[in-house]
């Protein structure tokens, strides 16, 4: 019988695990975790923070026990593996075991990033994992933080400075970048986005490097406070501190001189790694970019989902494969919707559209008549439609929208003419 490992268990391993069962496959599966806890969802941590979520609500699977049961799993957890041995197809964990496999899935994730100079720090915060959630939740509910400084930017630190801002606390939003979302937004979305923040009273230094941080504590060694430096000598002095400066892919229990590692694992369209035998699906591994037709990491949930579904599918000898995905954010905050579809660093003909009632702003970039991306605020409902189009171009498929979808833009407030706009460029 085969001997399956799959390493680390978020929304990759799970799909993996599911779709080795529901091929009829009846290898042995072991599941390598670090915690006890089943897969969650890393952006549902910020709505557990908040008291918007139950601790359940974090698992959308069900738990860990059920899920063994159900799919036939060893789940080994509180074990972290400590290397992966792809010619040999070996896992070795740190407590000194080592088995062997048919095949191996690697599915670690990404961890969040701190720098060296936010390393020594005992009272920062970060937010990635379920206990980075806890600890936060935990210590606002034990004290009332007048201020805070959220560095980075991001999807997570808007939603970070968001729960702050709901409990009274006065919010800095620090990045390097010159804008917010930079990674997704066009500058004048960013603009927008930024006028709204301003208006509640949200502070904001961009386009300044976050030199380091000096913490504070009183005569019983607790921390009070933390002095944030900035590159240009300026400071800022806050209660707390929050780093969502972003993520890195955990590739470390893997040789790059045995498996093609760039920023993420590199995988072909079966989740492959260069290594005979050896798989990789979510955060961690560099799947198709259908764009840029290059490999890159596309963090999202349901990208792990289906990587993990099609390596899981490969593994169990039913050949699958996944052609990519494309750059997809979308969050809501503050009261404020945005969406953005496809790579903002691409240039070209820029189109806008108003509602008329000033009920959401569209922004799209054409490239040789063609869309390569979207940026939406406020206008949750149109996001599917358009996305959907965006791969169909990417794809060579029609993309006419259908006599559906155009009554669907319609009815969520696009004008015909518009849309008219985007079909006549094809």
């Amino acid at each position: 019988m085969e001997r399956f490992a799959i390493i680390g268990f978020g929304c990759a391993g799970y799909h993996a695990l599911r779709a080795i069962r529901e091929a009829g496959c009846d290898a042995i599966v072991d599941v390598y975790s670090d915690t006890d806890m089943p897969p969650y969802n890393p952006m549902l941590t910020t709505y557990y923070t908040a008291g918007r979520l139950p601790y359940e609500g974090l698992f959308p699977f069900g738990s860990l026990d059920s899920i063994a049961r159900q799919y036939k799993a060893n789940v080994i957890t509180h074990t972290r593996v400590a290397s992966v041995d792809a010619a040999a197809k070996t896992v070795t964990t740190q407590d000194g075991g080592c088995a062997a496999y048919d095949k191996i899935l690697v599915t670690t994730g990404a961890t969040a990033f701190v720098p060296g100079s936010f390393a020594s720090l005992k009272g920062a915060f970060c937010m990635r994992t379920v206990d980075d959630a806890v600890k936060l939740h935990d210590a606002i509910a034990k004290r009332d933080y007048k201020d805070a400084v959220i560095v980075g930017a991001s999807m997570v630190g808007i939603k970070v400075a968001e729960l702050l801002h709901k409990r009274g606390c006065h919010v800095t939003l620090a990045d390097m970048a010159p804008h917010i979302f930079a990674l997704a937004a066009y500058p004048e979305v960013s603009e927008m986005i930024e006028a709204r923040l301003e208006k509640m009273g949200i502070d904001m230094v961009f386009g300044k490097a976050i030199a380091g941080a000096v913490e504070h504590t009183d005569a019983g060694g607790n921390i009070t406070g933390t002095t944030v430096q900035l590159a240009d000598g300026s400071a800022i002095e806050t209660e707390l501190l929050v780093l969502n400066i972003g993520t890195r892919a955990a590739t470390g229990i893997l040789d790059p001189q045995q498996i093609h590692i760039e920023r993420g694992i590199v995988v072909d369209e079966r989740m492959r790694t260069s290594a005979e035998g050896i798989y990789a699906a979510g955060d961690c591994c560099q799947g198709n970019n259908l764009q840029s037709g290059q490999t890159q990491i596309i963090g999202l949930w349901a990208n792990a989902g289906v990587q993990g579904r099609v390596a899981g599918r490969n593994m169990a000898g039913q050949p699958d494969e996944t052609d990519g995905n494309i750059l997809h954010n979308i969050t809501h905050f503050l009261d404020m919707d945005f969406i953005g579809l496809g790579d903002n660093r691409l240039t070209g003909d820029v189109r806008t559209y108003l509602a008329p009632d000033k009920g959401f702003y569209l922004q799209t970039v054409l490239k040789d008549g063609r869309p390569v991306g979207f940026n939406i605020l406020d206008n949750y409902g149109v996001s599917g439609i358009l996305k959907a189009h965006l791969i169909r171009l990417l794809r060579g498929q029609p993309c006419r929208f259908t006599p559906e979808q155009r009554g669907q833009l319609i009815r969520y407030g696009l004008e015909e003419s518009f849309i008219d706009q985007l079909e006549a460029t094809i």
